[in-house]
């Protein structure tokens, strides 16, 4: 294809856009691995049920993002539920808990696909909004209004979070429990508590990532699969736990799957994350942000 400079521009645009819905899928992911070391690989499918109940309760008027929102409370009760079992079975017992944990959330992943299968089927399913469908013109440029809410909800969320953390006891014990748990201990906090606390907002937010999953585009059962390699590149590629580090790696991303998009094809794209891995992985294995 030869080179425009009006088709990068439009590639830079929609990368912005596509990186800032890659962040906010992912950060969840980076509370639960990044700061609490848990293989969390059942993250995308955790998602994908947050977009099938979203579309659920759309069908009784609520606006998709609403029914996010609504949605976070019981995804926050079921993450806790989720990383007691997980602590009790494996984490407890401290030998080869990673290795265990690991298939543990695979079968977790694998159950939540096939009880969607068996509920909602394998036909793809999508949510009917004032935004969706529509478009904001710049120019000889239109962009899409739901990735321009994917861009609202990854700055929200990224914002939100980073004060959360930085800001509030809790907060900071979450982000010290995987690196110093007896000395947190000696502050008075329970650890498992604290990591209790903090699966359960990692889960909460991925109600919230799974409508704006559904607002972006339609969602089918095994949709999981094509999400867990970009939000595992886009959380270490970021440096594990960074909140902002997670937007801009998002963005990065996003920007570099659009250009390649664009100028060599869709077959490339999805090969870019993966790329994008290996590449800082080898130059920098902290991340870009990661200290």
């Amino acid at each position: 294809m030869i080179f425009s400079l009006d088709l990068l521009t439009e590639a830079l645009i929609f990368g912005v856009l596509l990186g800032s819905f890659y962040a906010a899928v992912s950060i969840g992911l980076s509370v639960s691995f990044g700061l609490l070391d848990v293989p969390h690989v059942a993250h995308p499918a955790v998602m994908i049920l947050g977009s099938y109940l979203t579309y659920v309760l759309t069908t009784y008027g609520l606006d998709p993002l609403v029914a996010g929102v609504v949605l976070m409370p019981l995804f926050f009760v079921i993450g806790v539920l989720i990383y007691r079992f997980y602590y009790e079975s494996f984490e407890r017992r401290g030998t080869e808990a990673a290795v265990r944990g690991l298939a543990f959330f695979f079968g977790l992943a694998f159950i939540i696909e096939i009880g969607l299968i068996l509920v909602f089927g394998v036909d793809q399913r999508s949510v009917q909004a004032r935004y969706i469908g529509s478009s904001l013109a710049l120019g000889d440029y239109r962009i899409p209004y739901r990735m321009l809410v994917a861009f609202g909800v990854a700055l929200v969320l990224t914002f939100s979070l980073t004060l959360y953390l930085s800001k509030t006891f809790t907060g900071r014990a979450i982000k010290a429990v995987a690196q110093d748990e007896p000395a947190l201990r000696l502050m008075g906090a329970n650890p498992v508590r604290i990591k209790q606390w903090a699966f359960g907002i990692a889960t909460g937010v991925s109600a919230l990532a799974g409508a704006m999953l559904i607002v972006v585009g339609p969602v089918e059962p095994a949709m999981d699969r094509v999400y867990i390699g970009r939000t595992f590149c886009v959380v270490v590629l970021a440096g594990l736990g960074s909140m902002t580090g997670t937007l801009a790696a998002g963005l990065i991303l996003g920007i570099a799957e659009s250009i390649v998009l664009m100028f060599s094809g869709a077959s490339w794209a999805p090969a870019v994350a993966f790329g994008l891995l290996l590449v800082v992985l080898g130059i920098r294995p902290q991340g870009l942000f990661g200290r």
